[in-house]
């Protein structure tokens, strides 16, 4: 078990000065999810970031949350013990800004809040409870770089642990934020913790699987016909992209990777045919082969399938030819958003003659 309140306070006796304003700037993302907490620290390099240093822990926040409504005591415990190490982190590496955020588990959660007053205390970190469209609009804003020439409209899903986000895009000629304009979103209840709960084993039979896949499909038929999406992936132009470890995971299968690696992963576009036969693939695994295998291991085991079916209703649904895989997300939208005002307020300083 991870440190408690108590022990995560005593890893900090302080509020660490978390923040800077002179030296070099860094910056810092922490994202704390319904199954895991990330932190990302990077510094401005051309027109992206170059990463410092990382953190990511499964730590499970949304464990029967589904059921209770609440945040679970154990799963409390866990995520601070997560969080006091982040901090521990940017204690010895003070940054210039820093962002916080808490999605689907701390929405729902009726003690979501007093837990993440509880955090504060502990830590020094304050995250902020963000709404399912900025979810959406952080994850777009991460991905925009990955859209290429030709394309007309974008549609963006992430499969997260409580739920999942599927934005709708207008894609403008140019390049840079302004060139991607979110024009509808969807957040679905349904995310790789939440259906494991519910529906984990049987999503390693035929049957149970095409369930939840045709479960997830009937929720978003009211999203695609208000949208006209699969009249727009008709008429072509269309990029499908997915940023979530499900994807990821079907990329380094398809890749056939003896290990994990981001730089092959990120940007990667697999045809449909390949992103199909990569799921077959890992159904076919069962419990123990997925348990053993270098792009999914034993954390991982209960999620994997879950999240395979949530792709394969989005597949099913919105049949576009290709799919782009992105290793990127909300950490680095937020590290993209302070770096961009960073620049826009010394600009305006410079203007002033400050």
């Amino acid at each position: 078990m991870h440190p408690a309140p108590a022990t995560a306070r005593e890893c900090l006796p302080q509020a660490p000065a978390l923040l800077r304003h002179g030296g070099a700037p860094a910056y810092a993302a922490l994202d704390l999810g319904t199954n895991n907490c990330r932190l990302l620290v990077g510094a401005p390099c051309g027109n992206g970031f170059r990463v410092l240093d990382s953190f990511s822990r499964i730590v499970r926040l949304g464990e029967g949350l589904a059921t209770t409504g609440q945040l679970a005591e154990a799963a409390m415990d866990r995520a601070l013990g997560a969080l006091a190490a982040c901090a521990e982190k940017l204690h010895r590496r003070p940054v210039r800004a820093l962002q916080a955020v808490a999605t689907e588990a701390c929405r729902r959660a009726g003690n979501g809040p007093a837990f993440l007053a509880r955090v504060e205390a502990a830590t020094g970190l304050r995250p902020r409870i963000i709404s399912a469209r900025e979810e959406a609009e952080l994850a777009m804003e991460s991905c925009t770089p990955l859209l290429e020439e030709g394309d007309r409209r974008a549609l963006l899903f992430d499969i997260g642990g409580g739920s999942t986000e599927i934005a709708w895009i207008r894609v403008r000629a140019g390049h840079g934020p302004s060139s991607a304009e979110l024009i509808g979103y969807i957040s679905l209840p349904l995310g790789v913790v939440t259906l494991a709960e519910r529906a984990g084993s049987s999503c390693f039979t035929e049957s149970g699987f095409s369930a939840v896949v045709e479960e997830v499909a009937a929720q978003l038929e009211a999203f695609d016909r208000v949208h006209c999406i699969g009249q727009e992936i008709r008429a072509g132009g269309v990029r499908l992209i997915g940023t979530s470890g499900t994807v990821t995971t079907l990329a380094g299968v398809a890749l056939a990777l003896p290990r994990y690696r981001r730089p092959l992963v990120d940007g990667c576009r697999l045809d449909r045919a390949v992103a199909d036969q990569a799921l077959g693939d890992l159904f076919a695994l069962g419990r123990a082969g997925l348990a053993a295998h270098p792009c999914v291991g034993p954390e991982r085991v209960e999620f994997v399938l879950p999240g395979c079916a949530i792709y394969a209703a989005i597949r099913q649904l919105w049949p576009v030819p290709v799919l782009t895989v992105a290793d990127r997300g909300l950490r680095e939208g937020m590290l993209m958003r302070m770096i961009r005002a960073d620049r826009a307020g010394r600009q305006a300083g410079y203007r002033r003659g400050c």
